[in-house]
């Protein structure tokens, strides 16, 4: 009995260690499922569920000092390869955060304080239990086995195969490498149904893929698709409804891939080696890394040596050697100086994408220098090499790039004291990194010229040395003296910092002062009233109270931070806007001779008006260039400008002179944005103003670009003519019309008898018979065809700039006795 006693006394030590060991060891074995009620804990590196063929772990990733994210990962890889991650913006503490899965069916992430830091919108459902698949797709699932959510719907940078991409989903790059926050490149379908990679950085935003220099069509794409989904497969295929498609170079089964919106704005597809572990590209969207936008900051040129690398052009230093987005800084003063002699420094074979102030076609190099020289805004003109006498003036420098294979050099405006000696070995880094990389010597093939060690800038001052090296030191010391005088410093930050804050948000304080209380009313018209406003840098702008506007303010703050970034010299700029719950305004610059209907329809009072100063009739020579110039402004619009943009609403109130008459098309508050391809049929609830309004408005069909083309008809009819053809008339028989209708029956009605149309007729009496007859013909002509009413006929604004280019640069005044 006793040795039968003492036996079994000692099998319960035993019996309790046996337990513990089981207890131990199953507590400690990966599991795929967590069921409701259960949870995750980050101090406990077992509490992880991983996949049940052991492909993909799930539960906490450091991501910095005592920092976690609840992430998805491949298992078994030497160096943590993370495909989703759940709270990459907000880390949680190492200690007493956790995972749970709640009984109200939430999957809830919880930091240190008990505080909710992500969660699932699955509160009040028939929760289950949270699963781990092969795929590396997270799932909650009722007990049916029905999916009520999955990480495949919420992609972060990676996208696994036979996860598809619709038009609720993007994938977002990390901010860095080895950075898991996110950046500033994305990849998602835009509003035309079309796949597309952004940069939308700090500053600016660009789509850069496809090409943004081709069409639709020509990039292999199509906009006709209204599934928006694509999806790479098991064999290492990507598939798209807009058309695209590509392939891993290893395309095959069995193969581990991911496809990757990577940190420096490249798309790459990676595929797995088995044997070592590690990935390799078998795919990527630039084989030519430069061509990313936004990669080396304002100012910065990305370029090879042989990889690719960023540095600042001659007279600017790097904003932030840490961070390459900041892109480089003058050292000059950029503010505008109308004392200040300039130059221009030549860099070869290098462009600057997009931020055109204008362009012009079939113009000579000199023609193209001087619009930048007379342009206070041009930082810069890029000319086209290839013979076709293309000019692009620049006021902002992005997406900068230098190429062998460019076609265009690029031309800094920069002061004549500029010293650019120490430039003769540009700085040069890889955008990824955070410091610079030891100096670079680039030969004359990939950027600036060398000769000897040294960069030859002998022809960059062609044009100084043509007045004499005594003149030019003369000059050069005068202004030196001048600026010592006037204390202006050698490192300008002023000009620089005018330039980045261009656009901005206003608070409504600071608007309120700015118009002394809204004290000085310039216009009021319906969708809003203008007044007169000096900010704190002494810039006199106009500022518009919105009425009733129906945009949130996320909505309205991404509307007018487009029409910020769209930039032309027939536009007026926006400088900002302000939103509010209550208030909405935006802030534009100032013309000071107000608007066109004031000078056209002198004899006529309108309370539309961007000046209240006393009208003036306009000569046909400022009547013509309003006429291009409007034509210009809307065909930038219209065909250039990367978001394409209709109007709705032109009309003379709306074209607003400068100093010198130019015009500028004004008040955006009716103008819709589109991605190019779309139907337009989202525009159907928005009206212009009667008698300037196409006739598709009235027929409920969707509205295109060809709805400015009408108003711009009409009002071109009205430069002419000098009368508001908009306005309802007497006609024959007393019937009531429009002025343009009568103008038109009264045209066609000659036509069609055999009369000769005599232009004498119908340009305005005021000028006198001092006016063009060749181009007042060619503008009633243009006129009468963008007033169609079927749209298909009317031509487009690029057709109108070109023939009214074509008689452009004939005499311009005849006078009375000619005729």
């Amino acid at each position: 009995m006793r040795h039968l006693r003492s036996s079994s006394v000692l099998s319960f030590p035993s019996l309790l260690l046996l337990l513990s060991i089981l207890f131990s060891f199953v507590s400690s074995t990966p599991q795929n499922s967590l069921y409701r009620g259960s949870s995750l804990s980050v101090e406990d590196d077992s509490n992880i569920l991983i996949s049940p063929d052991k492909s993909f772990t799930c539960g906490f990733h450091p991501v910095g000092t005592n920092a976690f994210s609840f992430a998805i990962w491949f298992t078994n890889m030497a160096n943590r390869t993370v495909v989703w991650m759940a709270n990459r913006e907000r880390p949680v503490n190492g200690r007493g955060s956790r995972i749970s899965l709640q009984t109200d069916g939430t999957m809830i992430l919880t930091d240190l304080d008990g505080t909710s830091v992500w969660s699932t919108n699955t509160t009040r459902t028939n929760v289950q239990k949270a699963e781990l698949l092969n795929s590396g797709n997270l799932i909650l699932t009722d007990p049916q086995g029905q999916i009520l959510w999955q990480s495949f719907d919420s992609p972060t940078d990676t996208l696994l195969p036979m996860q598809p991409i619709t038009k609720t989903k993007k994938l977002i790059s990390a901010k860095g490498e080895g950075m898991y926050s996110s950046g500033y490149y994305s990849f998602f379908f835009d509003n035309d149904n079309v796949l597309k990679l952004i940069y939308d950085g700090p500053e600016i935003s660009s789509i850069y893929w496809p090409n943004p220099t081709y069409t639709v069509i020509q990039d292999g794409r199509t906009t006709y698709n209204s599934s928006r989904i694509a999806i790479l497969d098991d064999m290492g295929r990507f598939l798209s409804s807009d058309g695209i498609g590509f392939s891993a170079s290893d395309m095959g089964t069995g193969i581990r891939r991911r496809l990757v919106m990577d940190y420096d704005g490249n798309l790459r597809l990676y595929s797995l080696n088995e044997s070592t572990m590690s990935w390799a590209v078998s795919w990527e969207a630039f084989s030519q890394q430069c061509s990313v936008h936004g990669l080396c900051g304002r100012n910065g040129i990305c370029t090879y040596t042989p990889k690719a690398q960023c540095s600042c052009p001659p007279g600017y230093e790097i904003s932030d050697p840490r961070d390459w987005n900041k892109g480089c800084k003058a050292k000059f003063n950029q503010s505008c100086n109308q004392t200040q002699k300039v130059r221009f420094m030549k860099i070869p074979q290098t462009d600057f994408f997009g931020y055109d102030l204008h362009f012009e076609k079939s113009v000579s190099f000199e023609t193209c220098m001087n619009l930048c020289m007379n342009s206070c805004d041009c930082q810069a003109f890029v000319y086209r090499l290839t013979g076709d006498g293309e000019c692009y003036i620049k006021n902002i420098l992005f997406n900068g790039y230098n190429s062998p294979d460019v076609p265009e050099n690029t031309y800094l405006k920069v002061p004549t004291s500029l010293d650019t000696s120490e430039d003769s070995a540009p700085k040069v880094s890889d955008p990824t990194c955070g410091s610079i990389k030891p100096e670079i010597p680039l030969g004359s093939s990939v950027m600036y010229g060398t000769q000897s060690g040294r960069t030859n800038w002998v022809y960059l001052y062609s044009f100084a040395l043509a007045i004499g090296a005594i003149e030019v030191l003369f000059v050069s010391s005068g202004w030196w003296f001048l600026f010592r005088r006037h204390g202006v410093p050698t490192s300008v930050e002023d000009g620089y910092q005018a330039i980045s804050s261009q656009f901005r948000k206003f608070t409504y304080k600071e608007l309120r002062k700015a118009t002394n209380n809204f004290k000085d009313e310039l216009g009021r018209g319906s969708s809003g009233a203008v007044y007169k406003g000096v900010l704190r840098d002494d810039r006199v702008v106009a500022v518009k109270r919105l009425g009733d506007v129906i945009q949130g303010e996320e909505e309205f703050w991404a509307e007018v931070t487009t029409f910020g970034r769209i930039n032309h010299m027939n536009l007026v700029r926006t400088w900002g806007f302000c939103s509010g719950r209550v208030h909405k305004l935006l802030v534009y610059e100032y013309a000071e001779n107000g608007s066109l209907d004031k000078h056209l329809f002198s004899n006529v009072s309108t309370s539309n008006s961007h000046s209240s100063s006393i009208s003036t009739s306009l000569d046909w020579k400022e009547r013509f260039r309003i006429a291009i110039g409007t034509a210009k402004g809307l065909a930038y619009l219209h065909h250039e400008c990367l978001e394409w943009v209709i109007h709705c609403d032109v009309k003379p109130e709306n074209i607003l002179l400068d100093s010198d008459f130019e015009p500028k098309i004004a008040d955006f508050g009716l103008a819709k944005l589109s991605q190019r391809g779309g139907s337009g049929s989202e525009f159907s609830r928005i009206r212009g103003t009667k008698g300037y309004m196409a006739p598709e408005w009235a027929l409920n069909l969707p509205i295109t670009a060809q709805v400015d083309v009408y108003s711009y008809g009409v009002v071109l009819l009205e430069i002419v003519n000098g009368i508001r053809l908009s306005s309802w008339v007497l006609g024959d028989e007393d019937v009531e019309m429009t002025g343009l209708t009568r103008f038109l029956r009264e045209v066609k009605r000659k036509i069609g008898n055999g009369e000769d149309f005599c232009v004498e007729d119908v340009v305005d009496p005021q000028l006198k018979g001092k006016f063009n007859r060749n181009q007042a013909t060619m503008m009633v002509k243009i006129g009468i065809s963008c007033v169609e009413e079927d749209r298909s006929k009317r031509p487009t604004m690029d057709a109108v700039v070109q023939a009214l280019l074509e008689c452009e640069d004939e005499p311009q005044v005849h006078t009375e006795t000619i005729f």
